[in-house]
C-alpha cells in the first residue's frame, strides 16, 4: 500500500468529464511527474486533491493516513499534510506574508488562541524564515508585503513554496510551479524543493514543460492525454517527450492504455 493512493478517480467541471479514471500511487521520499499538453486535466487533478468545490468527483477516491481525502474539507487535507502551490497565486490584500505564514503554522500546530504551548516562538519563527528564504533569494522586506499583492510572477511562486517549506507536508502538489518563471527563479524553486526532499515527504509535480525535472529529477513521469494516463515510466519518458512531443497521443479516438516505458 502506498503512503498516498489515487484510485479511479473520475471528474466533471459543468457536466463534462475531464478525468476519465486515473490511478496513481505516491511513496514518501518520491518525487513523481505529471505532464501532458494543455487541457489535458492536470490541474483538474491538482484542484480535485485539494477540495476545490467546482470541481465533482464522480467516483474513485483518494486514500492518505487511512482517510479518503474526499469525504474531508480542504483545511482538513492541509492539516493532514497534503500541500498544493497554486498555478495561479491569489492576492490577499491587508495580510502581510509574516502574519500569514505564522497563522498557517500555528494551524498546522493545532494553535486555537489559548494553548500557547502550541504557537511557534517569535525567534523560533524568524529563524525557520531566514533559512528557507536564503535558498529561494527573498530579502526581509518580503514579509512585510500583503500577500502576493504588487509581486511579480516569480515573486509569487517563491511564495508558494516559501509557504512548503515551512509547513512541511508529507504530500506536497506543484501545480506548473514553473510557469512564467525565467531561468534563475526555476533554479531558486528547484533548489528549495531539492533541500526538501527526503523519506518524509512526497511530491507530485504537475507541469508541461520538462525544464523544471532538469533540475528537480523525477522518479516517475506520467503522461496524462485527455484525462487519461497513456504512459508511466522513469526519468527518460521526459526525455522522450522532449524529443517528440505528444503528438503520438492527442487526437486519437481510442481509449487510452497505460503503458510502461521500455
Amino acid at each position: 500500500m502506498a503512503d498516498f493512493e489515487i484510485r479511479d478517480l473520475r471528474v466533471t467541471v459543468e457536466g463534462r468529464e475531464i478525468l476519465k479514471g486515473i490511478s496513481l500511487d505516491v511513496n514518501k521520499g518520491e518525487v513523481h511527474a505529471v505532464m501532458g499538453p494543455n487541457g489535458s486535466g492536470k490541474s483538474t487533478l491538482s484542484h480535485t486533491l485539494m477540495g476545490h468545490p467546482n470541481y465533482t468527483v464522480t467516483s474513485g477516491e483518494v486514500i492518505f493516513k487511512g482517510k479518503n481525502l474526499l469525504a474531508l474539507p480542504t483545511e482538513q487535507r492541509a492539516k493532514l499534510g497534503v500541500f498544493l502551490a497554486l498555478q495561479y497565486p491569489v492576492v490577499v490584500p491587508g495580510i502581510s506574508m509574516s502574519n500569514f505564514l505564522r497563522t498557517a503554522i500555528n494551524a498546522k500546530r493545532g494553535y486555537d488562541g489559548k494553548d500557547k504551548s502550541k504557537a511557534i516562538s517569535p525567534k523560533e519563527f524568524l529563524a525557520l524564515l531566514k533559512n528557507e528564504m536564503s535558498v529561494l533569494r527573498m530579502d526581509d522586506s518580503f514579509l512585510s508585503r500583503y500577500v502576493n499583492e504588487g509581486f511579480s510572477g516569480g515573486e509569487k511562486k517563491r511564495a508558494e513554496i516559501l509557504q512548503m517549506a515551512v509547513l512541511k507536508p508529507e504530500i506536497a502538489i506543484l501545480d506548473e510551479t514553473d510557469s512564467g518563471l525565467d531561468i534563475d527563479s526555476i533554479k531558486f524553486v528547484s533548489n528549495a524543493v531539492n533541500r526538501m526532499r527526503g523519506p518524509e515527504l512526497g511530491v507530485l509535480i504537475i507541469t508541461h514543460y520538462t525544464r523544471i525535472l532538469q533540475f528537480i529529477k523525477p522518479d516517475r513521469v506520467h503522461v496524462l492525454v485527455d484525462g487519461q494516463f497513456v504512459l508511466s515510466g522513469g526519468p527518460e519518458v521526459a526525455d522522450r517527450l522532449e524529443a517528440k512531443g505528444y503528438s503520438e497521443w492527442v487526437g486519437k479516438k481510442e481509449p487510452a492504455v497505460i503503458q510502461e516505458a521500455r
